[in-house]
C-alpha cells in the first residue's frame, strides 16, 4: 500500500506552497510599484534590482566600538550558530544596495516628480522618523531593531489624511525615509555600544524595515 504521507509527496506540497506565497508576494510587490507610476516591466526590473542589490553593502567608513558581553547567537535546529562575523574592535558603517540605496534612490525620485508639496513630504517624513527612533532599540551585538508594521501603517494613514490623491507616493517616501533617519542615522551614536564587526543601513536587504515599510505603506493606501 502507498503512503500518501510519504517524504516525496510532502517536499511536493511544500516546494507548492513556498511557490503560491512568492508569486503571491511577487503580486503584491508589483501591484505596490504599479500604484506608485511603475509600468509592470519598470516594477519587475526595481524589484529584482532590490533583490540583487541585497546581498552588497557598500562600506562607507569604520569607527572602534565597544566588545559586546557575549556573541549574538540562534538555534538551527537545536544547534547555537553565531549570527555575525568576530568582533575585532571595530564597526563598519555600511549601506545595503537593495534595502537602502534603492528605496532611498525611488524615494527621491518620487518626491522630485510627485504633484504632492515638499512640505507634505517634509511632515510625514518627520513625524515618521520620530516614531521610528521612539520604537527602534539597539541590539547588542546585532544592530538596530525595531517592530516592522508601526511604521508603514502610520505613514499610510498620515499620507490618507495629508493627501489621498498622493497618497501612494507620500507613503513609500514618508515610510522609507522616516524609517532611515529615525531607525538609522539617528541610532547612529549607539552603534559604538552595540559591539557589532558591520551596521548597514538597510541591514537585510530587501526584508529590512525601509525596503518593507515602503512597500507595506503603499499597499495599505
Amino acid at each position: 500500500m502507498q503512503n500518501r504521507y510519504s517524504p516525496g509527496r510532502l517536499a511536493a506540497v511544500i516546494v507548492l506552497l513556498v511557490m503560491l506565497v512568492s508569486f503571491i508576494q511577487l503580486g503584491a510587490l508589483t501591484l505596490a510599484f504599479y500604484k506608485l507610476g511603475l509600468t509592470p516591466d519598470s516594477a519587475l526590473m526595481l524589484l529584482f534590482a532590490s533583490l540583487l542589490g541585497s546581498i552588497i553593502n557598500l562600506p562607507l567608513l569604520r569607527i572602534k566600538a565597544e566588545a559586546p558581553k557575549e556573541a549574538p547567537q540562534m538555534r538551527v535546529f537545536g544547534l547555537l550558530r553565531p549570527l555575525q562575523p568576530i568582533f575585532n574592535g571595530y564597526t563598519t558603517i555600511a549601506i545595503n544596495i537593495g534595502g537602502g540605496l534603492l528605496p532611498l534612490s525611488f524615494s527621491l525620485y518620487l518626491m522630485d516628480h510627485s504633484v504632492a508639496n515638499m512640505a507634505e513630504f517634509g511632515l510625514i517624513i518627520l513625524i515618521i522618523s520620530s516614531i521610528s527612533y521612539l520604537i527602534s532599540r539597539p541590539v547588542h551585538g546585532i544592530g538596530i531593531g525595531m517592530p516592522v508594521f508601526i511604521a508603514p501603517i502610520s505613514a499610510a494613514l498620515l499620507a490618507v489624511i495629508i493627501n489621498p490623491e498622493q497618497a501612494a507616493a507620500l507613503a513609500y517616501s514618508g515610510g522609507t525615509l522616516g524609517v532611515l533617519i529615525g531607525a538609522d542615522l539617528f541610532r547612529l551614536k549607539d552603534i559604538r555600544k552595540m559591539g557589532t564587526p558591520i551596521a548597514s543601513i538597510g541591514g537585510a536587504g530587501t526584508f529590512d524595515g525601509i525596503f518593507i515599510t515602503g512597500i507595506i505603506a503603499v499597499l495599505l493606501t
